[in-house]
């Protein structure tokens, strides 16, 4: 366990991918508490709109192109045999290596959201219930895509991996949509289909509450009970499956 943990945190530190993101992403996010004095709209709006979108934006960048390739890069470079020589189940390796990607990603987003409700509080502008959660909803979607790339890695390459995960990511954004389209045309049959099609993909359109802070505030509390639970399935499940197969993986070998 131990060196699982030691040998993630090294390849965490030394990442400079990562700060760079970091950097960029407090950049922006302060950013937009000086953009609300050029611009004649409501600037809690902007302000709130910005900050929520660039917590998540720069996240998923750091998801796909950081996590992604320090995992490949075990891979490549071989320390991952190493690791699996010690007297380590294999899932350990799994859960273990999720589990402090996770971590960083909580830690950091944290902070990023600690500042932001000083800086709303700061501009005197009320943190709902809504916006809280927008926060938590947002690390559930993270977390997903997290686990949608160990699971991808265990079969695919880097390349691939990100590419499924984008599509993945935009697919399951516009379930709405696609649907409302088909009920327009009144295809019964192909609505159908793509509501079954829809339990499949991770429920990342339920998750983007930041999009509707402004347009619904009566969210009842059962909402993000269910879209919580099911959130924290279907990243077990990514990750039953991710084990199972990286557990054939190394038999075959």
């Amino acid at each position: 366990m131990w060196n699982i943990t030691l040998n993630t945190f090294k390849e965490i530190v030394r990442n400079k991918f990562l700060y760079l993101i970091i950097f960029f992403a407090f950049v922006f996010i302060i950013f937009s508490v000086m953009l609300w004095k050029l611009t004649i709209w409501d600037d809690k709006k902007i302000i709130i709109d910005f900050w929520l979108s660039m917590i998540e934006v720069f996240w998923i960048i750091g998801v796909l192109f950081v996590w992604s390739q320090l995992l490949f890069k075990e891979i490549e470079w071989k320390t991952i045999f190493l690791i699996l020589s010690k007297p380590i189940n294999r899932y350990e390796f799994i859960l273990w290596k999720f589990l402090w990607f996770s971590l960083t990603i909580f830690l950091i987003i944290l902070l990023q959201s600690l500042l932001f409700l000083f800086v709303l509080n700061y501009k005197e502008i009320e943190i709902t219930h809504l916006i809280v959660f927008s926060l938590v909803f947002t690390f559930f979607k993270l977390e997903i895509l997290l686990s949608i790339v160990f699971f991808l890695s265990t079969f695919m390459s880097n390349i691939l991996t990100i590419l499924m995960s984008i599509l993945i990511y935009i697919v399951s954004h516009s379930f709405q949509l696609i649907i409302d389209l088909w009920i327009r045309f009144r295809n019964e049959i192909v609505v159908y289909f793509t509501r079954v099609l829809q339990l499949l993909f991770p429920p990342f359109e339920a998750l983007n509450i930041k999009d509707v802070i402004w347009s619904f505030t009566n969210f009842k509390i059962d909402f993000f009970i269910y879209n919580t639970f099911y959130s924290i399935m279907y990243i077990f499940t990514l990750l039953f499956f991710t084990i199972i197969i990286f557990n054939r993986k190394k038999s075959e070998n």
